[in-house]
């Protein structure tokens, strides 16, 4: 069975020794995916000259998911190939703007998901992970 793991110059870096994404024969596992670019500002996270913090649950979703397609498609997939995913939420008052825009990526014939809270991400601005699995035979 072949293999084949990708970290790309255009994503933000791993923070850790890990790929974005790893294909095992026909699926590709592609690791939490946050907001986070490439030079590692933070999609939907600003801080205003008091030192404010402002996070938009409906950015860095949209990021998100938008990430993980641009991933996928260095693999010839994208997020309609996409069959299960787990995502991971610091605050579960969240759900309803992660589910919101979710929705506008997918719908009931989308991929299997399972949505849990987690007590921090890597950067406290960080509001969402995602990690999914595609499925998509070689051709």
């Amino acid at each position: 069975m072949s293999t084949d793991s990708i970290v790309l110059a255009d994503k933000a870096t791993p923070r850790g020794k890990y790929p974005h994404a790893k294909r095992v024969g026909d699926f590709i596992f592609v690791s939490g995916t946050s907001s986070r670019r490439a030079d590692n500002s933070i999609a939907g996270a600003s801080v205003d000259a008091m030192g404010t913090s402002a996070l938009d649950i409906r950015v860095q979703t949209r990021a998100v998911l938008d990430n993980i397609d641009a991933i996928l498609s260095k693999f010839n997939a994208g997020l309609a190939d996409v069959v299960e995913v787990t995502s991971f939420l610091v605050n579960m008052n969240d759900f309803g703007g992660y589910n919101e825009v979710y929705g506008e990526y997918f719908d009931f014939d989308g991929p299997a998901r399972t949505t849990v809270a987690v007590h921090q991400l890597p950067h406290p601005h960080l509001l969402i992970e995602i990690k999914a699995v595609a499925f998509k035979p070689h051709s």
